[in-house]
């Protein structure tokens, strides 16, 4: 059977730089970050002080409070980012076939706050048993898109991939499968996270996964600089609807960009560490562009998952290196973690949407908080330091990464 095509016709972002797409890509190009320190919770005992949170949200412009407190942050996020991403799509609800519309949302962690508060105040209660009657529903991962499809009344496909950082870039490849093999027209996809509390910080610094750069909170991601020591924790939601074609053509949608390609693989290494020859981020680019029939040479632009660890950001050059060659030489290449930190499970969400707008725009937004040179990364490599480049972007490739070694590559290219 001939495959559909699948586009992208709406993008919706509530992030650390911006609760608007616009305010988000228009901070991204401007290399902003995003990154403050805590505001939620007393992290003066934490050895990290700092992350990239949500700013100035308000969850009623979007919920009834009391509904809102039957939901955990994380589908705060979720409902919001899927609302505008709906909206921005110019979707007709009253017309549009509810039954083949489906919602595949990513989360790698959910209701850890909700979880963290009702364990808390059992703890320090009398023993007796005294449970909000919503803490499992708050919880729960898969809670995000049932919320969604509830709001919209879609009836469609409705789950939550779970793959820890790769999470929300799973979810743009089911949906992406899903709508090519016919069976669906528009899916809701994306991921949101909310693990800025002291679990979250907590449990990351006993990994030895965060920077502790508490005295320069926003230059403390460093991708690819000698000095990097670790990720910076974010938070938010973003929703991408993808679409296919001749349903968005019918309907005269306005389209960002065309999905072309979806990867997956495993390292097989280790539960937290990349493999070092990044074996599996070879893999998953090499699936990803052969799933859109694309050789290496038609990529222009690759954003990579570069958290800005030691590890993390030489197993991915090293992959990179391998698949591209000689046309590694002629990408951007760049780590807009630097600025919105890493948002987990919704990491591939926030990156596939910067990738889809850098292809819309032909910006290739960078990766700042370059200071010292790696002598480990080529000089002539062009990882895009500290400021926005303007090229033709013909097509742009996404990775994502997940402890337990789960790889995701999406790529979108300019529709035509």
């Amino acid at each position: 059977m001939a495959l559909k095509r699948v586009v992208v016709t709406g993008i919706g972002a509530i992030t650390p730089l911006g609760n608007t797409k616009e305010e988000f890509w228009n901070n991204l190009c401007n290399g902003v970050s995003g990154a403050g320190s805590i505001t939620k919770f007393d992290a003066s005992k934490f050895k990290t002080q700092f992350a990239c949170e949500v700013k100035n949200f308000d969850v009623g412009n979007y919920l009834d409070r009391k509904e809102a407190r039957k939901l955990d942050l994380f589908s705060h996020y979720a409902i919001a980012a899927s609302e505008m991403a709906v909206l921005d799509s110019g979707l007709n609800l009253d017309t549009v076939n509810k039954d083949r519309v489906g919602v595949i949302w990513g989360a790698g962690i959910g209701g850890l706050s909700t979880f963290q508060e009702e364990v808390t105040n059992f703890a320090k209660g009398d023993g007796t048993p005294r449970f909000n009657p919503f803490f499992i529903p708050k919880m729960i991962v898969d809670i995000a898109p049932g919320h969604i499809s509830i709001r919209f009344g879609f009836r469609g496909p409705n789950f939550t991939t779970v793959s820890a950082c790769a999470s929300s870039t799973n979810s743009l490849i089911d949906a992406y499968h899903y709508i090519q093999l016919g069976k669906a027209d528009v899916f809701v996809a994306g991921g949101s996270e909310a693990a800025v509390n002291e679990a979250g910080v907590g449990g990351f610094n006993a990994l030895h996964a965060l920077s502790v750069r508490n005295d320069s909170p926003q230059t403390a991601s460093r991708p690819f600089d000698k000095d990097r020591d670790g990720f910076v924790l974010g938070e938010g939601g973003v929703g991408v609807i993808l679409e296919e074609y001749e349903h968005a053509i019918n309907r005269g949608a306005r389209i960002y960009a065309e999905m072309v390609g979806g990867g997956l693989s495993a390292d097989a290494y280790h539960i937290t560490a990349p493999h070092p020859e990044g074996l599996g981020a070879l893999a998953v680019m090499k699936n990803a562009l052969q799933d859109a029939n694309m050789s290496p040479e038609e990529i222009d632009y690759i954003n990579v998952h570069g958290t800005s660890t030691p590890l993390g950001d030489i197993a991915e050059y090293k992959a990179i290196m391998n698949v591209f060659g000689e046309h590694a030489y002629k990408l951007n290449i760049s780590s807009t973690k630097s600025m919105t930190g890493h948002l987990l499970g919704a990491a591939g969400a926030i990156e596939a949407a910067a990738c889809i707008l850098a292809v819309h725009n032909d910006i290739i937004p960078p990766t700042i908080n370059h200071f010292t040179d790696d002598e480990a990364f080529d000089p002539k490599i062009n990882l895009t330091f500290n400021k926005a480049q303007k090229r033709e972007v013909r097509a742009a490739l996404s990775n994502t990464f997940g402890f337990g070694g789960h790889n995701a590559s999406v790529i979108f290219k300019k529709f035509k």
